[in-house]
């Protein structure tokens, strides 16, 4: 490491909580698909700030909508009508089956709504005392005391922060009995993510989607998807969800919105929607002129440049070169997870060494449940990016030993 880089871990030490491990990497610039260090290396991305860049760093159309915005309005609350809020919404309604919007700050803010509107819509819609909500192992919904319960995971994520919130259960993954069984006269919802990312890049059998649909008609009972991670085209539809052909009542939106800008949003069908009413929930800052001006821009892209088409052809190709890994490398490789860019490689050992490896060889990525090597890069990747990756990783699979 540069002299740079030690000057500024010390440096951070002093100044900041203590709450973050670390890339070893200090990032000055980023562009495209590639991050620069303090010394000017280059590295190739495949983690767009955790499936946040989606259209790839520091972009000129963004950078000119953004700056003519702030230069007509950048804050005035949501006391006041606000026309880029409404622009944004049309267009992310154009692309699914809700029927309204809340906008926020964050995947976890986005989910503290959900889960709210969701136990609101029972209590004063159907004035039914339900307010439990189901979830499954090793979800991840957040970091706030409710999402952080919500979260099917156990360990360092949860520890010290007792009592947590009640009114949340966690049911084994894939199990329809278990989850029959958790459904009480107390329930108000069961909360999914069609891929758990951060569980491991699991994707959700179709047959259990419609197994949980049922269940929620059966018992009166909402059904809430979480599309933090998973939404505009990152999966190769512009929701997830839609490629179970399922309408949520609720389902939630943040990483890719505003392509590095904090943004979240709560869609809901109008049904739903009849849960929230003015006083009952609000943010300051959600939905804000700039970052609604950006948004807005991002949805144009992704529609016009047709992202979620692109996503779905170059994870294709990309499980196709893990293929050609896996015959070399046999007792190394697993196999191949996800959908889309959202991407796992998953190792049939412990991948630490594998991932530094990796990093020292300029390429960032993700690490996830020790043994998944997650890939997330911007959905403007080029095939010849792709292929760099591999070929390094095939490089470093034949050096590592297990």
């Amino acid at each position: 490491m540069s002299n740079k880089f030690d000057a500024i871990v010390k440096r951070e030490s002093a100044l900041l909580c203590n709450t973050y491990g670390r890339y070893p990497l200090a990032v000055s610039k980023a562009k495209g698909c590639k991050l620069y260090d303090l010394d000017g290396e280059e590295y190739l991305d495949f983690l767009s700030g955790i499936a946040v860049c989606s259209l790839g760093h520091s972009r000129d159309d963004l950078a000119e909508v953004m700056a003519e915005q702030a230069k007509k309005l950048v804050h005035v609350s949501n006391l006041f009508y606000q026309e880029p809020q409404l622009d944004l919404a049309e267009k992310l309604l154009s692309t699914c089956a809700a029927g309204k919007i809340f906008f926020c700050n964050s995947g976890a803010e986005a989910n503290e709504g959900a889960i709210k509107l969701a136990r609101r819509y029972m209590r004063k819609v159907k004035a039914e005392d339900r307010y439990e909500i189901i979830t499954l192992e090793k979800s991840f919904h957040g970091r706030t005391l409710s999402t952080l319960t919500a979260t099917g995971q156990e360990g360092p994520i949860k520890d010290g922060f007792n009592p947590l919130p009640e009114g949340f259960i966690t049911v084994p993954f894939g199990n329809v009995n278990a989850l029959r069984g958790a459904i009480g006269k107390n329930t108000a919802a069961i909360m999914i993510e069609m891929i758990q990312g951060e569980g491991g890049v699991r994707i959700l059998p179709i047959d259990y989607v419609n197994d949980i649909v049922a269940l929620c008609k059966e018992n009166g009972i909402l059904l809430i998807v979480d599309e933090v991670q998973t939404g505009l085209c990152r999966t190769g539809r512009f929701w997830a969800h839609q490629h179970y052909g399922i309408v949520p009542d609720i389902f939630t939106s943040a990483k890719a919105l505003a392509n590095g800008l904090p943004m979240g949003a709560v869609l809901c069908t109008d049904e739903a929607a009849k849960g929230f009413e003015p006083g009952s929930h609000a943010t300051t800052f959600g939905g804000g002129a700039v970052i609604s001006a950006v948004a807005s821009k991002v949805v144009d892209i992704m529609l016009e440049e047709k992202m979620s088409e692109r996503a779905l052809e170059l994870g294709e190709f990309a499980k196709k070169e893990v293929k050609k890994l896996k015959a070399k490398h046999p007792d190394k490789i697993a196999g191949t997870l996800g959908i889309g860019l959202l991407f796992g490689i998953e190792l049939t050992f412990d991948g630490s060494a594998v991932w530094k490896a990796l990093m020292d060889n300029k390429i960032v990525c993700n690490l996830t449940q020790g043994t998944i090597l997650r890939l997330v890069p911007p959905l403007t990747i080029g095939k010849e990016d792709i292929t760099t990756f591999m070929n390094v990783l095939d490089t470093i699979l034949e050096d590592v030993s297990i």
